[in-house]
């Protein structure tokens, strides 16, 4: 198995330049045509990851030609397993050696937040289509880098899509056809909806280091069914431009969702696809919005995560109606998580929507999921082929082919609007102060719709037995936001952009694509 293509030495001093320098696209990016093979390569599979090996396999005329991971021994099992079936990948551990094979037309990025735009621009860099999963970003900074980045990209042919299934959902564009329609009047309010519930990720003793090789000391982390790792994994390439920080938390894959350093919470996480869709029935709006004010906390246990388990966001754009995304991570009630989840949106208390997904306020009624409904909560039509966008991988690949992005709302700058809006939300939580209940409605005067659902929000601490009045929320200034520039303005702009933009150790810098 090879695992070296490209010498380290070769790598800095060829297809890539480190910050200081440019990346120039290689001449031989190009269309591949209708009947050439598209040679794809995956670069993190552990989760997410081994779907798109998955859906890759089904589609005809596509070749997986390689593999990316820094666990070897995942790595080489993943390897064995397709050359049972006949099928002979290339192993790599760096994505750096996997992206300057010039056998690869075009990767696909399934691996921490904090990777993924170092990893997709390097993709670029090298004169790969690019493929990268949600969030595209793991701070606002990066992924407006990135859209630069895939702009000159499209000047040479070359693709950049993302990870957000729903945008090839028929279901969905029927939905959103029916908003643009205006059967149900104006949009008045877009709501997010994440309601899952998420255990706590415990509490280690004390932060585990590597070794002087850059390994995790076996048996000193787990997988997420609590077996002990066998010391596979390079944490130096996993950690990448956050260099070596101590390990925080017993499950190492995974649970660095819920640390800063390494993920974006579960707004950060799930939210992306709600928000996403939130933005299209807005009209997929061309800018950021220029005001937010998230607020939220860590409740029902103690542990080593430091995201909100419970989120609530609101932003307000320039023109047109504003956004409203709730997440909620404790069960339905009594902190006991076999008794479900309570539904975020009743109308004359039926449920409307589901515990994941979207609600469309409009004049003369809302969208929730599937179906149109009245104001009075009458069901008036229904949107067949909700899927969740099975063919998304498929239209990748179609714009591969082409040499150009075939459907525009495939574009990784929807990609990025859709995560710098979580983004935006952490900014201001994590700025936030602890305030009563009574000061954030306040806050929220002029939202009824708000309102009503932060009382909800407040009523599911109450029903987990959380005492509202001892454990407060931290509540976030309403931050200032430039949609242009894509910074932070006003009081809170030095603190709020510092958090906006990550630092990036030597030898994992962003590359500069010219």
């Amino acid at each position: 198995m090879n695992t070296n293509h490209t010498s380290r030495r070769t790598f800095l001093r060829g297809t890539v330049a480190g910050a200081a320098g440019l990346a120039t696209l290689p001449t031989w990016a190009a269309p591949i045509g209708a009947n050439g093979d598209v040679r794809v390569a995956v670069i993190g599979f552990k989760s997410r990851g081994a779907g798109h090996i998955s859906s890759l396999l089904k589609i005809k005329g596509v070749r997986l030609v390689a593999l990316c991971d820094v666990d070897s021994a995942v790595l080489e099992k993943h390897v064995a397993d397709l050359d049972k079936k006949g099928i002979k990948v290339k192993a790599y551990k760096d994505f750096r050696e996997c992206c300057a094979d010039p056998d690869i037309d075009a990767i696909t990025i399934a691996t921490p937040n904090h990777t993924h735009t170092l990893i997709a621009m390097t993709g670029i860099a090298n004169g790969k289509h690019v493929y990268v999963e949600k969030p595209v970003s793991h701070n606002i900074w990066e992924g407006r880098k990135l859209v630069e980045a895939s702009l000159v990209a499209a000047q040479k042919g070359i693709v950049v899509q993302h990870g957000m299934q729903r945008r090839s959902d028929l279901g969905w564009a029927a939905a959103m056809e029916y908003v643009k329609s205006g059967k149900l009047g104006k949009v008045t309010l877009s709501r997010g909806i994440n309601y899952k519930a998420r255990k706590s990720i415990g509490k280690i003793a004390a932060p585990i280091s590597p070794d002087a090789n850059g390994l995790l000391k076996p048996g000193t982390v787990t997988d997420a069914s609590g077996k002990p790792l066998s010391g596979t994994i390079d944490y130096k390439l996993w950690s990448g431009p956050r260099g070596i920080l101590p390990v925080h938390r017993t499950q190492f894959h995974y649970d660095w969702h819920w640390q800063w350093a390494y993920g974006n919470g579960d707004i950060g996480n799930q939210g992306p696809h709600q928000l996403d869709v939130a933005r299209w029935a807005l009209g997929n709006p061309d800018q950021l919005p220029k005001r937010v004010m998230s607020f939220g906390g860590r409740w029902g246990y103690q542990d080593d995560g430091e995201t909100a388990n419970n989120q609530m966001a609101f932003y307000e754009f320039a023109e047109g109606a504003p956004l409203l995304f709730d997440n909620r991570g404790l069960p339905m009630k009594d902190m006991n998580w076999t008794k479900g989840y309570e539904p975020v949106y009743r109308v004359n208390g039926k449920t409307a929507a589901p515990r994941i997904g979207n609600v469309v306020h409009c004049e003369g009624g809302f969208i929730a999921e599937s179906k149109a409904y009245d104001n009075d909560g009458n069901t008036i039509e229904k949107f067949d082929n909700f899927q969740d966008g099975p063919d998304h991988m498929k239209n990748f690949i179609d714009s591969v082919r082409a040499g150009k992005i075939t459907k525009d709302v495939l574009n990784v700058a929807h990609g990025h609007h859709a995560a710098a809006l979580a983004h935006m939300a952490n900014v201001s939580y994590r700025l936030g102060k602890k305030i009563s209940n009574e000061e954030i409605k306040e806050r929220l005067s002029g939202n009824k719709a708000a309102q009503e659902t932060f009382d909800h929000f407040v009523q599911n601490l109450v029903d987990n037995k959380i005492d509202v009045k001892a454990e407060l929320a931290s509540c976030g200034p309403m931050l200032e936001f430039d949609p242009v520039s894509e910074k932070f303005i006003g009081e809170f702009a030095d603190e709020a952009n510092k958090i906006a933009t990550d630092t990036y150790v030597a030898e994992f810098e962003l590359p500069k694509i010219s």
